[in-house]
C-alpha cells in the first residue's frame, strides 16, 4: 500500500519492509561481536519495539537472555517530556551486559533516562540498539550504539510504531502527510 489513514490522518509509504529487514540484519551483525561470550540480556522496549526485537533476536546466533520493559513519554504525535516506568525489567540484571532494543530514538530523553537508571541500578554495561534514529530531533547527549536507519524529523507509523494505538501491524513504515 502506498497510503494509509489512521485516526483521521493520512500517511504515505516511507520505508518499505525490505529496507527495514536489511537494516535489522546490519544491526545484528554489529551487535554479535560485541556480545559474544558476554551472556547479554536483551531488553525489548514495549510496545513499539516488539517487531524489531523479534526480527533482531532471530538473527543473533549467540547465547542470550531476553526480557521486556515498558516506558512511556508519548501522547498522540508528540512526546510529553514526562517519563513513566510502566513495566520495569523483571529479571535480575545486576552485573549483566544489557542491550536495550528500541523502535525509535527522537528526543532521546526516554533512553537517556532509562540507560542512566539501569547503570545506577548495577548493570555492568548498557548499550542501545534502535531501528530508527532521528538525529535532528535529538535534544540530549545520547548516541545509540547500533542504528538501523537514520530518518528526518517526521511522524511515522508501522512496523511496531503507532499513532494513538493504531498502525503498529503494518510491515512497512509510513510518514504523516502534512496538510
Amino acid at each position: 500500500m502506498d497510503r494509509i489513514s489512521l485516526n483521521g490522518k493520512n500517511f504515505e509509504l516511507f520505508i518499505p519492509e525490505e529496507e527495514i529487514k536489511n537494516a535489522i540484519a546490519d544491526v545484528a551483525q554489529q551487535i554479535i561481536p560485541d556480545v559474544r561470550g558476554k551472556d547479554p540480556l536483551f531488553v525489548g522496549i514495549l510496545n513499539g519495539a516488539f517487531m524489531f526485537t523479534a526480527e533482531l533476536m532471530g538473527q543473533i546466533e549467540e547465547p542470550y537472555e531476553i526480557t521486556f520493559a515498558r516506558y512511556s513519554s508519548y501522547s498522540g504525535t508528540s512526546s510529553t517530556g514526562k517519563i513513566r516506568e510502566v513495566m520495569p525489567i523483571q529479571v535480575d540484571f545486576h552485573g549483566r551486559n544489557l542491550v536495550l532494543i528500541e523502535d525509535i530514538v527522537d528526543t532521546g530523553f526516554t533512553m537517556q533516562y532509562v540507560m542512566a537508571k539501569l547503570r545506577n541500578e548495577g548493570a555492568a554495561s548498557v548499550r542501545l540498539a534502535t531501528m530508527l534514529f532521528k538525529p535532528d530531533s535529538l535534544k540530549c547527549d545520547l548516541k545509540p550504539d547500533y542504528i538501523g536507519i537514520k530518518i528526518p524529523s517526521t511522524f511515522i507509523v508501522g512496523h511496531g510504531l503507532d499513532f494513538d494505538g493504531k498502525g503498529r501491524a503494518y510491515k512497512d513504515i509510513y510518514k504523516l502527510i502534512e496538510e
